[in-house]
């Protein structure tokens, strides 16, 4: 049986490119939550001087804050009308 062309669809709410776009947000944060993790010791003894260091005090935080302006920026441009 063939569909209609005038039958109603379902339309998207955004366009291909504001979906692009929250794609690209999305794997910013999860790249900056990736660089959060890992790298302590299971010695609570031993001080690990990563803990503190500037992949997660400053690299993986600053990520996380773009890759939300990114999400922000793709739900708030151009949306389909």
């Amino acid at each position: 049986m063939k569909k209609n062309k005038n039958s109603e669809q379902p339309e998207f709410l955004f366009g291909k490119r504001n979906y692009k776009i929250m794609l690209i947000g999305l794997a910013v944060i999860a790249l900056g939550f990736i660089l959060m993790a890992g790298g302590g010791s299971d010695d609570p003894n031993v001080f690990n001087e990563e803990l503190y260091g500037w992949r997660r005090i400053r690299l993986a935080p600053t990520l996380v804050i773009i890759g939300l302006g990114i999400e922000i920026y793709a739900i708030l441009a151009n949306p389909k009308k």
